[in-house]
């Protein structure tokens, strides 16, 4: 058994003391890797953990542990970590690094349901601009069950780029089950909407960016605008449009009924695949709400343009996935990129020709070209008794 870096001290006394050293063999069992504490942070069982699936309180310790900066902790850089870092080393999270003029604006509630706050964390300038800046808005992965708005670390660098940056907490399918998810990320472009003129964000301009689940659901916001059902979940905002103007999908799931059409690492039809946990129920014995979970269902001529960005070696969500997608949106006429991480499997680890800089640079060029070259139309706002 192995432990994470993320557990308890005294959780990690207690196993260290009654376990031996990994056999090699075993690290390339991904079932191995379900059944270890290692594992049971890895939410979309890829045999490593991201930083969205890294959870608080010891986020910060993630850049320590990911010893080639490449946005994940594998078995063997655990493992090193492990057997050089004191246990006193855990300390609880201080927030990120952020360039000089930002700060860090955690924890604001954007929605309330049932008594339940849902949060979000603001990356702006320390003074309001004069100018209204553009906003991306980072969806997490994990598989929709695990993961963190915490550590949005791919993302900012975005800052630099003249943008605000939101990193979203939305319900996890243990909390609650499809639409949970995808109602309070529309919740939380509404309150950027709402609160844009406070914090000095353009309503007019707001990227949506997510990796693995956090992109099947940036997604579902550049197709789903209009649909109004999952709106009225939450009452917060409701004269605002919650569609964005600008989508970046990395590696996110597509068609869930066809996601065993591919070679995988998972059982994605199982009663404990990430997608049934989603769903809430086997996602093969239904079809129907299975497929209104599909972005695909819901292009029209309101969607804005799309970049997706994905490996052709990803055991978890397969690159075809996103190939369905992308042929969607051209047949309806909606701009849309896709772009081939050659290599690169889930998270785009062990891509031949590209980098975690070369990625960020092609999405945040993306994103420039949307939101920064001129002024883009605002989306039709939905309409509404209670605006």
């Amino acid at each position: 058994m192995v432990i994470s870096i993320m557990k308890l001290p005294f959780a990690f006394v207690f196993v260290v003391t009654s376990i031996g050293l990994v056999n090699p063999a075993q690290a390339q069992d991904a079932s191995f890797f379900r059944e270890t504490a290692f594992g049971e942070s890895d939410a979309t069982w890829d045999e490593g953990d991201s930083c969205d699936e890294f959870p608080q309180p010891n986020a910060n310790l993630f850049d320590r542990g990911d010893t080639n900066r490449d946005g994940f902790i594998l078995l063997p850089e655990d493992t090193v970590y492990r057997n050089r870092k004191p246990i006193q080393d855990t300390v609880a999270h201080q927030g990120p690094q952020l360039p000089e003029g930002f700060k860090f604006n955690p924890d604001i509630t954007y929605a309330t349901i049932n008594g339940r706050q849902l949060r979000l964390d603001l990356y702006a300038p320390q003074v309001k601009p004069h100018q209204p800046m553009p906003v991306v808005m980072w969806i997490h992965g994990g598989g929709w069950k695990g993961g963190s708005k915490d550590n949005p670390r791919r993302a900012l660098p975005i800052l630099e780029r003249g943008y605000i940056l939101v990193s979203v907490e939305y319900r996890l399918s243990g909390e609650a089950i499809f639409p949970a998810a995808i109602a309070d990320c529309k919740a939380a472009i509404r309150w950027v909407r709402a609160n844009a003129k406070v914090q000095g964000m353009d309503p007019d301009r707001i990227g949506v960016w997510g990796s693995s689940a956090g992109g099947h659901l940036v997604a579902l916001l550049g197709t789903a605008g209009g649909v109004t059902e999952w709106d009225a979940i939450h009452d917060e905002n409701t004269g605002f449009s919650s569609q964005p103007n600008a989508v970046c999908d990395w590696f996110g799931p597509t068609d869930l009924l066809r996601m065993n059409d591919f070679p995988s690492g998972i059982d994605h039809d199982a009663a404990d695949s990430p997608e049934s946990l989603f769903i809430g129920a086997p996602i093969q014995t239904v079809p129907e709400k299975s497929q209104r979970a599909n972005p695909i269902n819901y292009i029209s001529g309101e969607t804005p343009p799309f970049l997706i960005m994905h490996g052709d070696n990803d055991l978890s969500v397969c690159y075809n996935q996103s190939e369905l997608l992308h042929a969607a949106l051209q047949k309806a006429g909606v701009k849309s990129t896709l772009y081939k991480v050659v290599g690169g499997g889930h998270g785009f680890r062990n891509a031949r020709n590209d980098t975690p800089e070369s990625l960020f640079k092609m999405t945040a060029d993306f994103f420039d070209e949307q939101l920064l070259v001129g002024r883009r139309q605002a989306p039709k706002q939905i309409p509404t008794a209670n605006k």
